[in-house]
């Protein structure tokens, strides 16, 4: 019987040291994992950042291009160091701040790098080099930031910046990692996923003191980055710089467009910032005086910013009239200032003398002519169905909702409808006469610059506009891109235009544009527009394109406060189409004019 149990015993005990002798083996021999996990003590992984994507003109100019910089990493569970003192004098912090990146860094992990220090430049990466031989668990990744060879188109291009918590918690494509740059605005966040590239991987065999002893499995495991797309804008650089000094120490917008393309030559914001003042280690004191800058250069005014359109609006007005057969381009009304303040000497004027003059009694009489058609008896409800004909019309133009610039950000404006009333009047009982101010673009009327940019190409083209955009070809494809091929039409006949654009031009022939937009040889087709503010001086309007016929170039300028659209805005738009079209300007009387800026009250 004892014999036996010791039997029972030994057997047991065999059974369990060849169960774990199998078990090593199985660990040290047959399963990898566990010898790749040995061999990560001595292993680094290092991300390769790709070059993010070029970004050049219209003409092949570069006007974003990347510079090397260094970030310092860390792996808090490789660091030993008992006096942090000698180590903080080369970086230039305080040993609080060393402990609180240090916190920051363990709080991400203990396994994982992160970043401890960014962007150094490559003096001191230089520096740093033979620092960190004695400072495990430090190491240096090169990184690149953005840097630009003009001063200017800051609120178009954008800016990258590190990508922020809540980004990166919703990132559902998994690709971004705590430290990664990413695109915050402009075309840098409109085209991240071309401009970014594919991240790479290098393996390599360091000693317990950090330092390199070659690639591991002689690379066998690395990945080779992806270097980002280029990106070919529309911008015309040239135009671009001269529109940005033109609009120095004015609050504002420029934008111009290539009426057969919906390409985007030209776009301003004013007052704008240095782009190169948001990339390297002064980004975040630099981006903290913008936001505080009470003329606010961050904010991308022809996209964002929402004026009455004005007198430029009466245009618009006309063509929906004479789309709707209410008038004619015959139709003459007279100049009754009983119902509405009016300016110029005239008296009786036909549809394009009304344009040329701009009328408001004629408009208003117009619009009461398109909103009141006499489809009912009852008025209140006459006025509603004539509304809701009259936005669809005006809608087609583009205006009420975003166009689809390639940017983000895009405001649509506003083109009040029926519900806006009866939510306004908290009732239906509201007729044309409690809303004629909408006849003269003003009221509740809404517009960004970019639209009213778009509708000088609009009647450039007699009718349609392709979408403005500010990319026309990505990577090594030179093909304009296939979504801003479509034509956009109005729901105004194209027979209709004529008289409209036979109006802008004879606005600069003997009009109000006649002084600032004029040019010997090119003629031109333009509108003033004088946008009233409450309390405060006007702001100054103008739309244009030319020539009048085969039309190159079309435009929307707006300067706050700048009083009369016959002055800044007319001044401004007659340059940038000289410039343009005829590569230079010799009329310095006019650039000393609006370099002055004494128009601005």
């Amino acid at each position: 019987m004892t014999d036996n149990r010791s039997n029972i015993i030994r057997v047991t005990f065999i059974l369990i040291g060849t169960m774990f002798i199998i078990k090593l083996f199985f660990i040290q021999v047959l399963d990898e994992n566990y010898r790749l996990a040995a061999e990560n003590n001595v292993m680094q992984r290092l991300i390769q950042y790709p070059y993010r994507g070029l970004v050049y003109d219209r003409n092949g100019e570069l006007i974003v291009y990347n510079k090397p910089v260094y970030d310092l990493m860390v792996v808090p569970r490789e660091v030993v160091m008992e006096d942090n003192s000698e180590f903080c004098k080369h970086l230039a912090i305080t040993p609080e701040e060393f402990e609180e990146k240090m916190e920051k860094a363990q709080n991400y992990s203990w396994y994982k790098p992160s970043i401890f220090l960014k962007q150094f430049s490559n003096e001191g990466f230089a520096a740093m080099q033979d620092l960190l031989v004695d400072y495990p668990g430090f190491y240096i990744i090169p990184r690149t930031v953005r840097a630009y060879p003009f001063k200017g188109m800051a609120n178009a291009l954008g800016y990258i910046g590190e990508i922020s918590k809540y980004k990166l918690e919703r990132d559902t494509t998994k690709y971004y990692r705590q430290g990664d740059y990413v695109g915050i605005s402009g075309m840098e966040a409109k085209y991240e996923e071309p401009l970014r590239g594919k991240r790479g991987v290098k393996y390599r065999m360091v000693n317990v003191r950090g330092l390199e002893k070659g690639s591991f499995k002689e690379g066998q495991w690395d990945t080779l980055p992806k270097i980002g797309d280029n990106l070919i804008s529309t911008i015309d650089i040239n135009l671009q710089e001269y529109a940005e000094t033109l609009m120095e120490g004015k609050v504002g917008s420029v934008i111009a467009i290539e009426p057969a393309t919906g390409e985007i030559l030209s776009f301003v914001s004013a007052p704008s910032y240095d782009p190169n003042l948001l990339t390297g280690r002064s980004y975040s004191e630099y981006y903290k005086k913008l936001s505080l800058d009470s003329l606010k250069p961050l904010y991308n005014r022809p996209l964002m910013a929402m004026y009455r359109p004005g007198s430029i609006f009466k245009i618009i007005q006309a063509l929906v009239a004479l789309q709707e057969g209410v008038i004619t381009e015959n139709t003459r009304l007279r100049c009754n200032r009983a119902i509405i303040a009016c300016h110029g000497p005239h008296t009786y004027e036909n549809l394009k003398g009304a344009i040329t003059k701009s009328c408001n009694p004629y408009f208003v009489q117009v619009s009461r002519k398109m909103i009141n058609q006499g489809v009912t008896d009852n008025t209140y409800e006459d006025t509603r169905i004539g509304l809701d004909k009259w936005r669809d019309h005006v809608a087609s133009f583009g205006l009420g909702s975003p166009l689809g610039i390639d940017l983000p950000n895009e405001k649509g404006g506003m083109i009040p409808n029926v519900a806006y009333y009866d939510n306004a009047y908290q009732s239906k009982n509201w007729k044309f006469s409690n809303i004629q101010s909408i006849s003269i673009g003003e009221g509740e009327n809404l517009v960004v610059p970019l639209q009213m940019a778009n509708f000088a190409a609009i009647m450039a083209n007699r009718g349609y506009y392709i979408t403005p955009h500010l990319i026309k070809a990505i990577g090594e494809n030179k093909e304009p891109l296939a979504e801003y091929q479509k034509k956009n039409y109005t729901t105004v006949d194209s027979k209709f235009f004529d008289v409209g654009v036979e109006a802008m031009a004879e606005v600069v022939r003997s009009g109000t544009g006649q002084y600032r937009a004029k040019l010997a040889d090119i003629e031109v087709c333009g509108k003033t527009g004088t946008v009233q503010n409450k309390d405060r001086p006007d702001h100054s309007v103008f739309i244009a394109f030319a020539p009048k016929d085969n039309p190159k170039i079309a435009l929307s300028v707006y300067v706050e406060h700048g009083g009369q659209g016959a002055r800044a805005g007319a001044a401004i738009a007659g340059l940038m189409i000289e410039k343009y079209i005829n590569g230079c300007t010799d009329r310095n009387y006019m650039e000393d004019y609006v370099l002055n800026g004494e128009f601005i009250y």
